[in-house]
């Protein structure tokens, strides 16, 4: 364990009880209160993981996910937002910069670290998957973007061009959001993305998931925003 894991929280008190039970667990938090610092902060320590919270002086924890997700230092450091209850907007908003999870507040402990070790995990996963370019591996799931092929359990998938690129688009993304525009973008290309209904990639993603059988779960819909791929 051991890994670092950056603590963006304004009320003391919750900040303490974080990085106390984090200590218990092997990692090593560092605190920070004000979100004009979390960024730069960030890029000096390289922690695996932030913690933040959404609701922060100097700038607000939304800001701080897309400064972070803008700069090459920061931007694959996962991210879990600690948002208040009824928050719904701003998960999605959160979720759609490129946090990787959220925790509602008042949240219990265990809870939360389990999502830390989770997203940790899911971080680990990835890196190794970047260590053979062009080939994605989850459960039973198998995908090789040079040679345009899936496979499931071992076994041939027979996809459209279109289902491919959806599918390589989402697994590379690991738990990322992305919009319908963005899948439009990726799977149809810029020039025809304007001809094309967003409702187009909820066809294809339906049919995509029945082809993926008990796998077609790991593609899950964020309601009025788009969908995310659950390694998971």
């Amino acid at each position: 364990m051991n890994e670092k894991i950056l603590v963006v929280e304004d009320e003391r008190d919750i900040a303490r009880m974080i990085e106390y039970n984090l200590k218990k667990e092997g990692y090593r938090p560092v605190l920070v209160h004000d979100g004009s610092f979390a960024a730069a902060l960030a890029a000096k320590e390289k922690p695996a993981l932030i913690l933040l919270d959404l609701m922060l002086p100097g700038l607000d924890g939304l800001e701080v996910c897309r400064r972070l997700k803008a700069d090459a230092k920061t931007s694959a450091i996962p991210i879990i937002m600690l948002t208040a209850k009824g928050e719904e907007s701003d998960k999605v908003l959160g979720l759609g910069l490129g946090a990787d999870d959220y925790v509602t507040k008042p949240f219990s402990l265990k809870e939360l670290l389990a999502r830390v070790g989770a997203v940790l995990r899911r971080s680990s996963v990835k890196s190794a998957a970047g260590e053979t370019p062009g080939k994605l591996k989850v459960g039973t799931l198998e995908l090789d973007a040079a040679k345009v092929q899936a496979r499931l359990k071992g076994e041939p998938l027979e996809l459209t061009a279109k289902e491919f690129e959806l599918l390589k688009a989402l697994m590379a993304c690991g738990d990322r959001v992305l919009t319908r525009e963005e899948l439009l973008e990726k799977a149809w290309g810029v020039d025809s993305s304007l001809e094309v209904e967003t409702r187009t990639v909820d066809v294809h993603i339906g049919t995509l998931r029945r082809k993926l059988g008990k796998e077609g779960r790991r593609i899950v819909t964020v309601k009025n925003y788009g969908y995310r791929f659950e390694a998971e």
